[in-house]
């Protein structure tokens, strides 16, 4: 008895109360939502309001029950709860029921239950379980194989289920490898494939060749300190090119500038990579290599966006980047989304006074756009303050984070809250037009049951891992 009485006096209650905020905001903005004069009470659950209310009261049971268990079993059955929800993730591709094109729904009576809100909760904690494993070291090629595994396996398996959105969430443990101490090589390296896929979406491939070269000669300065060496290699290729422009213009043989320059670049790089060995010149090869890798990826982008995305995600992507207009299509909901936001002013336009949300303008207003609601009906004060309230939140798990005495429950701390961020900084950002809709919910926020009690399994038992962090070591 003592035990759990010291259990409950240890738990931080003002992570507690930030939820069941923003849960009861969720639940009051779900109502102006899809607000019916002929079903006006809140509680009435024939309605998503009153259904949201049940969802809401299992989730408070739930995480009594999260609470109660003991911490040992999170992190002894970690690896057999992530072997579980890949069974799952595989059963629900046979046995599912398809919901919008997707099929990532197990239907059990009048209850839907989607695998890939729970499968986030098991690969945080198989995650936390092996990087908190003794002797391993994560700036290791063995590592990054285990620890990409462990992460890209159920993000392939809801690929498979067409969720991109839901598999795209997995991308955000890649802030729990960076507390954990990945090397920055890494996340610049992940941060230019972003941006070289952008620029190959937008700009012509000769010009981001030549931007390639100029990052790789910087890289090539930084590394060796040498303007001689940059000098040299930069006068090589230059000279390459203008031989065989000249040749190719002198003799009219027809070649394309993709050509020349392909081909100066590959004779430079064999001459310097000689001179390279005789000087001794350092991370000649490396960069090479990351120069090829660059130019294949490049070349490779419009392969990939047209033969392995679906039309609908080409479009969002081609609209955001400013590519493609479609405004009665793809566009239609953020634009009714925008004004929907916009209309509501300073102090917004009052609650059930949504005119956007009234009329069902705004699609899925209740899920992925319930921020636009928030927006039109409370206004700049209103999404300022929920977007601090989610903000603070945050805050208040990472400095629960950073105080636990186990590295397991760092660790996962971490992963929490880099979910959180993801569905939170998404989310609102492809209300307001700045991502793609990917179609993920807002956290605690968006109707949905298993959206609801996948954030809140994950959250408290965190917050279980914390009451108990005295106990825990290693």
């Amino acid at each position: 008895m003592q035990r759990r009485i010291n259990l409950w006096s240890n738990i931080d209650w003002l992570a507690v109360t930030i939820y069941l905020v923003l849960v009861f905001l969720g639940w009051v903005n779900i109502y102006a939502a899809v607000y019916n004069e002929e079903h006006h009470s809140i509680f009435d659950v024939t309605q998503r309001y009153g259904k949201q209310l049940i969802w809401i009261s299992a989730a408070i049971v739930i995480a009594f029950l999260v609470f109660i268990i003991d911490i040992n079993f999170y992190s002894y059955f970690a690896y057999l709860v992530y072997g579980v929800m890949i069974f799952l993730l595989l059963a629900v591709l046979i046995f599912g029921l398809e919901v919008h094109g997707a099929r990532s729904w197990f239907q059990i009576g009048n209850i839907r239950i989607q695998p890939s809100e729970f499968a986030k909760i098991a690969t945080a904690l198989a995650l936390a379980r092996y990087l908190s494993t003794f002797n391993v070291q994560l700036n290791t090629f063995k590592t990054y194989l285990r620890v990409a595994a462990i992460i890209l396996v159920p993000a392939f398996l809801i690929l498979l289920q067409n969720d991109t959105g839901s598999a795209l969430v997995y991308f955000a443990f890649i802030m729990v490898l960076y507390r954990e101490g990945i090397s920055a090589s890494v996340l610049l390296l992940g941060f230019f494939v972003i941006v070289l896929f952008i620029l190959a979406l937008i700009l012509e491939k000769l010009i981001i060749i030549s931007l390639s070269i100029g990052v790789v000669f910087i890289i090539f300065w930084i590394l060796n300190r040498k303007f001689k060496n940059v000098a040299l290699g930069f006068g090589i290729l230059m000279a390459s090119s203008a031989i065989l422009y000249g040749l190719n213009e002198f003799l009219v043989l027809g070649l394309s500038y993709y050509y020349i320059m392909l081909s100066a670049l590959g004779f430079s790089a064999l001459v310097y990579i000689i001179l390279s060995i005789r000087y001794k010149v350092r991370s000649v090869i490396l960069l090479l290599v990351f120069l090829l890798g660059s130019i294949i990826f490049t070349f490779s982008v419009d392969y990939v966006f047209n033969n392995f995305l679906e039309e609908h995600q080409q479009k969002r992507i081609n609209v955001v980047l400013g590519l493609e207009s479609d405004p009665y299509g793809v566009e239609y909901n953020v634009n009714q989304s925008k004004i929907a936001i916009g209309s509501g002013g300073f102090s917004g336009k009052g609650f059930l006074r949504g005119t956007q949300t009234k009329f069902d303008f705004v699609p899925e207003q209740s899920t992925d756009f319930i921020f636009c609601t928030i927006g039109e009906e409370w206004g700049f004060v209103g999404t300022f303050f929920v977007l601090g309230l989610f903000i603070f939140f945050l805050y208040r798990l990472i400095g629960i984070a950073e105080r636990q005495r186990s590295s397991f429950s760092r660790i996962y701390g971490y992963g929490v809250v880099s979910v959180l961020f993801f569905h939170i900084a998404i989310n609102i950002g492809m209300t307001i037009g700045l991502v793609p809709v990917i179609g993920i919910p807002l956290p605690f926020f968006s109707y949905g049951g298993s959206s609801l009690w996948g954030f809140t399994i994950m959250l408290f038992i965190f917050l279980r891992l914390d009451a108990s962090r005295l106990e825990m070591l290693g």
